[in-house]
């Protein structure tokens, strides 16, 4: 082999040694490639979707990349979790998880909720927590919770409860109470809030527990009564309003309604990191918190690992009232 013929193949050897190590250098570093995709399991126009469309829209604003919200509805949010959970965990798809999607559904319903919340999602950050508050229509017979509970051991099973649904956060809550109160109050499951708070104020039902930004208006309307705020401590909007872990023997009371940021388990470290960042940037803008603080949820923040345990916490506490309650789906 002369020199003349050497040439072309050493420079051919060279030019393939370099190929992947410049296809590698190409490669545009997350979040660069694509649109990140934000999956909320639940339809638009509801708590969870209204928070996550504020969000990510600050998100893509700071990560210089758009942040696509993707409603996919059904099995109480089973099957959203579930494209979040089986979608390649490169940082491109993220998902709203909400209370009873992560920490109740598949306490209740595990053939459809087949995915393991603790292990098959990587916690990002809590996007935004808010309290539930027990109201009673206007015509039962009580000034405050204490008087409830009186009503309610001299007459079991008389009285009852509306919530937006079976595995709610809003139904745990109750049940915790009741456990707590040694009362015996019926579950009546609506599908969906809004009629709820009509047939209270209308005297259909006896009492409901609702989230802070339903209850509110009809509180402060003089519309329910209040009985008390599931939170550890009272709301700004109603200060007259006792939180029940002030109550005698309710000390150590409190449950909310949560929705965190997660990703597929197995997402890179760094990818989780820096969303976490972003995310408590994010939640500390004013114009974020306000908006937030009009739906009566408080802007989350935190660690990836601080929502982590609280999940672990959150599920430990749930599966001892759906145990205790005997709640199926």
């Amino acid at each position: 082999m002369n020199k003349h013929t050497r040439r072309p193949l050493l420079l051919a050897s060279m030019l393939m040694a370099a190929l992947p190590g410049a296809a590698f250098a190409q490669a545009p570093a997350w979040p660069a490639a694509k649109p990140i995709t934000l999956i909320v399991p639940y339809s638009a126009g509801g708590s969870v979707d209204v928070a996550a469309r504020l969000v990510a829209t600050k998100l893509g604003e700071r990560l210089k990349q758009s942040v696509v919200i993707e409603n996919v509805t059904g099995a109480g949010g089973a099957i959203g979790v579930a494209k979040a959970v089986n979608a390649t965990p490169d940082g491109y798809t993220l998902v709203a998880g909400p209370d009873s999607a992560i920490a109740i559904g598949k306490l209740i319903n595990p053939a459809a909720f087949k995915f393991d919340p603790l292990k098959d999602l990587a916690p990002v950050g809590m996007l935004n927590t808010a309290p539930m508050v027990l109201v009673a229509r206007p015509g039962l017979p009580v000034k405050d919770f204490a008087d409830f509970v009186k009503l309610a051991k001299a007459s079991p099973g008389k009285y009852n409860y509306a919530t937006s649904g079976v595995g709610t956060v809003l139904q745990l809550a109750m049940e915790l109470l009741k456990e707590r109160t040694g009362t015996f109050v019926t579950h009546v499951p609506y599908r969906g809030g809004a009629q709820i708070a009509t047939d209270v104020i209308g005297n259909q039902v006896d009492l409901a527990m609702l989230v802070s930004a339903s209850a509110i208006p009809h509180v402060t309307g003089n519309r329910v009564k209040a009985l008390g705020v599931t939170s550890s401590k009272r709301l700004d909007a109603m200060p007259n309003v006792p939180a029940f872990d002030e109550m005698p023997g309710l000390k150590g009371y409190s449950m909310v309604s949560w929705t965190g940021l997660f990703a597929p388990a197995g997402t890179p470290p760094e990818i989780v990191s820096r969303l976490n960042q972003e995310l408590n940037a994010v939640l500390k803008d004013p114009d974020v918190r306000a908006k937030l603080q009009e739906q009566g949820a408080v802007p989350g923040s935190g660690s990836p690992e601080e929502l982590g345990r609280f999940v672990r916490a959150e599920y430990a506490r749930n599966q001892k009232i759906v145990q205790a309650a005997n709640i199926k789906e």
